[in-house]
């Protein structure tokens, strides 16, 4: 049931209806029923995956903090009878033992995602192999379908148990609530990753009726709305043409093509979060921004800090700075200073954990050697930004142009077009084909192509171009307007008749120049194949 279907707007009427309509306490009840048959959709059989992350997640957690418990009771209770070593030695054993228990939760879960989602990708490479050495027999595919939205849940399920262990808050002792957390229907498709202590505030309150939050609710999912059909489905057709011919479309196309991706896939992306965010604020429940105007960076840290937010905390916490202050990480640091000195010391547990976080952010992504290279890529960007952080420092220090408008619009232009560089790497979906078409930028003198009839070979028409630059435009006002502040809220001040004018305009916007695809059906969201 995609966010974009007829089917899926009667549905979040009816809930929405019936949300508002019934006693309070059941409310949270009828978001875990109304979330399993959104997800029913996709697959009754994908119910399955969810339900043993859910029930194994909940089993081992609550074991976790009943062994916490046991070992607090017990300490407190022993205080005068056990020596200091003694008490270390109990705390040490405990933890032992809920860290097994994690261990089997964290290889369950991702073992399925793992089995689900790369058990072809790995034949296919030994199948290579094989070839390679002139193997003839070839191992067969197994060809899994992938439960919707696997990625996300698994991900934020097992953030929620890893908190528990961490015990920065106890597991959840109502299996249905629990349930709730791990399915709750909007963010299921492509995010946010919520954490648990974020999302149970507002998720299992009781909550009444708000015209402000739901008019505030349904004008960020106009707005969505707005982003994915009239500008990222407009794009895909240009976007589709562009890379689906790459022998035809080289050098100056390439180019074009990276541009409109780049606003095709911001759009969808930013779109479908607009439609998750307002489905959730409608029924009173907050979830956390997952873009802070990531265009607007000035380097591709700051971007990844900005793009895709809960994805990226989300490997800083769980993984960057577990596996950086690990204690085999911090003994290979010792002995590369004993070896190489104190500078490639203490930067070998960044650069591997750095490494490590982003071949498994390309292989999230999907299984395939372009994200592998794409996410590779991204960190030896970012480590050879950090290299040359004293040039930049010594660069700064004698010219003063760091606050200058122009200088700091040289590196926004820098970012984004380095960020689109890369991201061809999901255009192409093969790594030769995209380094290949990075070469004809070079060596195809085709500029002038482009304004003599060019743009009109993509599939679209002169009234779909005023479209895109009347849309991006009103988009990048519109970010623009957000660094001072919720634009919703400044839109409330006005006079209601500007307001609803404006409203109905955007929608009309919508229903009239929505790129709804073959028989008006929408194109699915880019993120939601992760």
């Amino acid at each position: 049931m995609l966010f974009t279907s007829y089917e899926f707007i009667l549905f979040l009427i009816v809930l929405v209806i019936l949300y508002y309509l019934m006693p309070k306490k059941y409310q949270w009840i009828l978001l875990l029923g109304a979330s399993y048959l959104f997800y029913a959709f996709a697959g009754r059989t994908y119910l399955l995956y969810i339900m043993a992350t859910t029930l194994s997640t909940y089993l081992i957690s609550n074991r976790i903090h009943r062994l916490q418990q046991t070992a607090s009771d017990y300490l407190k209770e022993s205080k005068g009878s056990l020596s200091r070593e003694e008490r270390k030695e109990y705390k040490t054993s405990m933890k032992k033992k809920q860290r097994r228990l994690l261990v089997v939760c964290l290889l369950l879960n991702f073992g399925i995602l793992a089995v689900l989602k790369y058990t072809d990708f790995t034949i296919a490479n030994i199948n290579s192999l094989l070839n390679l050495f002139h193997v003839r027999k070839e191992l067969p595919f197994f060809r899994f379908a992938l439960p919707l939205g696997i990625s996300f849940y698994t991900f934020q399920t097992m953030g929620y148990i890893i908190d528990v262990y961490r015990e920065k808050y106890s597991a959840e002792k109502n299996v249905f609530r629990l349930a709730l957390f791990v399915s709750f229907f909007p963010q299921l498709i492509q995010g946010p990753i919520s954490r648990f202590d974020d999302l149970k505030e507002t998720l299992y309150s009781e909550h009444f009726f708000d015209a402000r939050e739901v008019s505030f609710g349904l004008q960020r999912i106009l707005w969505g709305y707005f982003k994915k059909l009239v500008i990222a489905d407009r794009l895909l057709i240009a976007v589709n043409t562009i890379v689906g011919n790459p022998k035809e479309y080289q050098g100056v196309y390439v180019l074009v093509g990276m541009f409109f991706y780049a606003i095709e896939l911001y759009c969808d992306f930013t779109g479908g979060i607009d439609i998750v965010i307002g489905i959730a604020q409608v029924l009173g429940i907050r979830i956390q921004e997952n873009f802070i105007r990531p265009y607007f960076s000035k380097s591709i840290t700051e971007y990844w800090r900005r793009w895709h937010i809960t994805l990226g905390t989300w490997f800083k916490d769980y993984m960057f700075y577990p596996i950086s202050v690990s204690k085999s990480m911090l003994d290979l640091s010792k002995k590369c200073r004993k070896w190489f000195g104190n500078g490639i010391g203490k930067r070998i547990p960044v650069y591997l954990a750095s490494i490590i976080v982003w071949f498994t952010t390309g292989i999230w992504h999907g299984a395939a050697w372009n994200f592998i290279v794409w996410g590779l890529l991204n960190c030896l960007v970012i480590l050879v930004s950090q290299e040359c952080e004293p040039l930049y420092f010594k660069f700064h220090s004698r010219f003063s142009v760091k606050d200058k408008f122009w200088y700091r619009l040289f590196q926004v232009g820098r970012t984004f077009w380095l960020m689109s560089f890369l991201r061809t790497l999901d255009c192409y979906r093969d790594v030769s084909t995209t380094f290949r078409m990075y070469g004809t930028i070079f060596t195809e003198h085709n500029y002038g192509q482009i304004f003599r009839g060019g743009f009109m070979t993509f599939g679209l028409s002169l009234a779909d171009y005023i479209i895109l630059i009347l849309s991006v435009t009103l988009v990048l006002v519109v970010s623009l307007m957000q660094r001072s502040g919720s634009v919703r809220e400044k839109f409330a001040e006005r006079p209601i008749l500007l307001r609803y004018t404006a409203y109905f305009v955007m929608f009309l916007a919508v229903i009239l120049f929505g790129a709804y695809g073959v028989g008006y059906d929408a194109s699915q969201f880019i993120y939601s194949q992760f």
